[in-house]
């Protein structure tokens, strides 16, 4: 069923609309090197098929996944034949990310000297998977998954096209149709895999139990370790930081639904709690843990509704990533200014040397001092000016930390204009 015109060709309309880059490079026979970067079953495969076809050129295609720097050669030979002939050759690579550097930087020559167009094929992100000299030499096209209305004009053209099932006469009432366009969860591929096996089941109508036998224990795109798994912990992390907490569980469910391991999660949400939380609500940080403990003590499903709690509670609370940014610039401090020197006043004398030698001469016991505090008390080495790291938000516990601070500033600066 793979597209042949840009007629047949389903979605991707920012790409292939009237007057789109693609469209024009299409109609035109323009060829030119390329990485089209999208889920599966987008269309990438058929859009590289088609471009070479419209371009009268020779096609050939590697798998990352199988091949290596001799199936790479041997590619190049052959298209070095044809260009001998005078014909052009699109080289595709499918799970282009799969390339190591050495194996990438073999189609770099040949993609200067123009033996061969290069098309990659990839559902990373190719800012991080590709070499940027390959980069720097191909154009990159992002593809989208399919909607609804899309995934059906494929499945229905499957079922009445004679390179299909229109020989079956099989037909499908528009509930399952529905339950089969969302089991493709915007893959074409996997829409066409799932009425193959319906129509094996059926004999001239594919009816409601048939599919959802067929469609039964699918899970949504996810990627361990992929753009995918990045992206969904992204929409998690920062629905918590955007206190919405329905957002959050949305994405806590699409993780666990997609296969993440739930140990995983946990020690995120103890980062949430940290970063974002901080002393705006200390409690969220123990609740967190208490998540975590709960998911190793009795897994699932009592540790996955005890990190639903956590999270929602860390949606709902005031936020505050004072703590987080001061720890930033105090390490930030500590790398550039070197090993500074204790002052003698700040370090212990166990040993009568330590005493002669003035270790711990001048302290000021902070209990002994009114209000339990030391007003004017240096504690940063000598030569480093007194820094503040530490700006509490105005929001949650935090307000009460920041109105002692600004209390036993005050004294500070009273003790230092007594002297």
């Amino acid at each position: 069923m793979r597209p042949q015109t840009l007629e047949h060709y389903v979605g991707q309309s920012h790409l292939l609309g009237e007057g789109k880059a693609l469209r024009r490079a299409l109609e035109q026979g323009s060829l030119h090197s390329m990485i089209f970067w999208g889920p599966p079953g987008t269309g990438k495969t058929t859009l590289a098929r088609m471009l070479a076809n419209l371009c009268d050129a020779h096609f050939i295609t590697l798998s990352a996944v199988l091949a290596g720097v001799k199936d790479i050669r041997a590619a190049v030979e052959q298209a070095q034949q044809y260009q001998s002939m005078g014909q052009a050759t699109v080289l595709f690579v499918d799970e282009v990310h799969r390339f190591n550097k050495s194996q990438q930087d073999a189609f770099l020559p040949h993609v200067e000297s123009g033996t061969v167009t290069f098309i990659g094929a990839t559902t990373e992100n190719p800012s991080f998977e590709l070499n940027n000299a390959l980069l720097s030499r191909a154009r990159v096209y992002v593809l989208k998954s399919l909607g609804h209305d899309e995934l059906r004009l494929v499945i229905e053209h499957a079922l009445h096209d004679e390179r299909g099932l229109a020989a079956t006469g099989l037909t499908i009432d528009d509930e399952a149709l529905a339950i089969l366009v969302d089991a493709a969860d915007g893959d074409a591929r996997r829409a066409l895999n799932l009425l193959e096996i319906a129509a094996d089941l059926s004999e001239s109508h594919i009816s409601l139990e048939v599919i959802k036998e067929v469609v039964a224990g699918g899970v949504r795109r996810f990627d361990k370790g992929g753009e995918a798994f990045y992206d969904q912990i992204s929409a998690l992390h920062k629905s918590v930081r955007g206190s919405d907490p329905d957002a959050t569980l949305y994405w806590f469910a699409r993780m666990l639904d997609g296969g993440c391991d739930p140990l995983y999660l946990a020690r995120r949400i103890v980062r949430m709690a940290s970063e974002d939380i901080g002393n705006a609500d200390p409690r969220a940080l123990q609740l967190s843990l208490n998540a975590w403990d709960v998911q190793e003590r009795l897994g699932s499903p009592e540790g996955e509704l005890a990190m639903a709690q956590a999270l929602v509670y860390l949606a709902s609370v005031p936020k505050s990533n004072a703590v987080y940014t001061a720890f930033k610039a105090a390490m930030k401090d500590v790398q550039e200014l070197g090993s500074l020197e204790v002052p003698l006043h700040l370090r212990n004398a166990p040993t009568k040397l330590m005493k002669q030698l003035d270790y711990g001469r001048d302290y000021r016991y902070a209990h002994d001092e009114p209000e339990g505090y030391a007003a004017g008390e240096q504690y940063f080495p000598d030569g480093m000016s007194a820094r503040q790291y530490y700006h509490p938000v105005d929001r949650g516990l935090e307000l009460k930390i920041r109105e002692r601070l600004t209390h036993l500033r005050q004294l500070d600066a009273r003790y230092r204009g007594d002297k």
